[in-house]
């Protein structure tokens, strides 16, 4: 428990899983992920994307695999980046185990989807042979027949039943490493539907709000409905699905994660709206450190507030802190007490300038505790 009781979160326990050497599941730090858009046949271009994915801090990337030519593609690709790679495959069962041999680290998989039995035991023998994932994906635009009669509609029971039904296909194939999701566009659905699947198993779960827009109406529906599963516990791999750049997504994820104090990269800044009190330009300073400061994976917090009302109370919390002054003289704050004053004409690349030393001085400090640890 942690000294503010009210900030702390009690995961949800399941059973741990790796895709590649990321552990998924247990105790394990809840791992973003995100998908290229490229045309997997498009190598050099799906490659750069992935790196860029890599870049960002994506922790997996999903490529889809429609045919034979992207499978074939998949191996070239998986060579030349370090992230694990998720095969999304959906109805053939002969592009998951072409996925597996290339080198997939994850398939997206319904097994359900793909045949008999006996296809079925033929994937799980290549994903056994080549130490290769599943991952179970539920989306309520494309439930079975059979469960829609019967509900009416899309609804949480019929989406946990389905995720249970194809895990049971694995189980049956004596295969249980696998992660589940049950997507929604709908925000009270995808939630309700993971609140059920919790209960009703221990696999790891995979969050989303699936097709949930662009940049800004798709990162609010994931915010409000991954922000209340992961609140409560529920949750262990994310992905934020935007129509926007794939890396958006991962700049998302961490966001939401670093609100909910689940994963720590990167600078966060606290900010202020800007008002008529603001002694400096509160809006474009925050755009140019967030570009300015993008770079930086080590975690600090930094406060840019324009005025004296909440900006020294602000600052107190924070790793660097900005006030704004009179006359365009800000108060520089540094762990939280007052240091030194800065004008207008230098005060951005002087504070990139002290978030860089700070990073640094940061990434020693943790490394050498880390290592002292072990």
């Amino acid at each position: 428990m942690t000294v503010r009781a009210y900030r702390h979160i009690e995961r949800r326990k399941s059973r741990q899983i790796h895709v590649g050497n990321v552990p998924i599941g247990g105790d394990a730090p809840i791992a973003v992920q995100s998908m290229t858009n490229t045309r997997t046949t498009d190598i050099k271009g799906t490659i750069e994307q992935v790196l860029g994915l890599e870049k960002a801090g994506a922790d997996i990337v999903r490529i889809s695999c429609p045919d034979e030519e992207s499978t074939a593609a998949l191996k070239h690709i998986i060579k030349e980046v370090n992230v694990p790679i998720v095969a999304d495959i959906h109805f053939h069962y002969k592009r998951a185990i072409e996925a597996a041999e290339a080198g997939a680290s994850c398939l997206r998989i319904n097994p359900g989807n793909i045949g008999s039995m006996d296809r079925v035991r033929e994937v799980v023998r290549a994903a056994k042979d080549h130490n290769c994932s599943m991952r179970i994906g539920v989306n309520a635009g494309s439930l079975e027949r059979e469960l829609l009669e019967r509900y009416g509609e899309p609804c949480p029971e019929a989406m946990v039943e389905s995720a249970l039904n194809h895990a049971k296909v694995l189980e049956d194939a004596d295969f249980r490493e696998f992660k589940i999701s049950v997507k929604a566009s709908d925000v009270f659905l995808a939630v309700a539907a993971y609140q059920g699947l919790a209960e009703a198993c221990d696999y790891p779960l995979h969050l989303g709000i699936t097709e949930a827009g662009g940049l800004m109406t798709g990162t609010v529906k994931s915010s409000i409905g991954m922000g209340m599963l992961l609140w409560a516990g529920i949750g262990d791999t994310i992905r934020v699905s935007l129509s926007a750049e794939p890396v958006e997504e991962v700049k998302v994820g961490f966001e939401m994660l670093k609100s909910l104090g689940l994963r720590h990269r990167g600078v966060s800044i606290i900010s202020c709206p800007s008002c008529a009190r603001q002694a400096f330009q509160v809006i474009k300073t925050v755009e140019t450190l967030e570009k300015r400061l993008a770079h930086i994976d080590t975690h600090l917090t930094l406060s840019i507030i324009g005025c004296v009302v909440n900006g020294p109370g602000e600052a107190r919390e924070t790793d660097i802190g900005l006030t704004g002054g009179g006359s365009g003289n800000h108060m520089i704050y540094l762990s939280g007490v007052t240091d030194h004053k800065i004008n207008d004409e230098n005060m951005v690349e002087h504070i990139v300038d002290l978030v860089e030393k700070k990073a640094a001085e940061l990434k020693i400090e943790r490394a050498a505790a880390l290592a002292e640890a072990s």
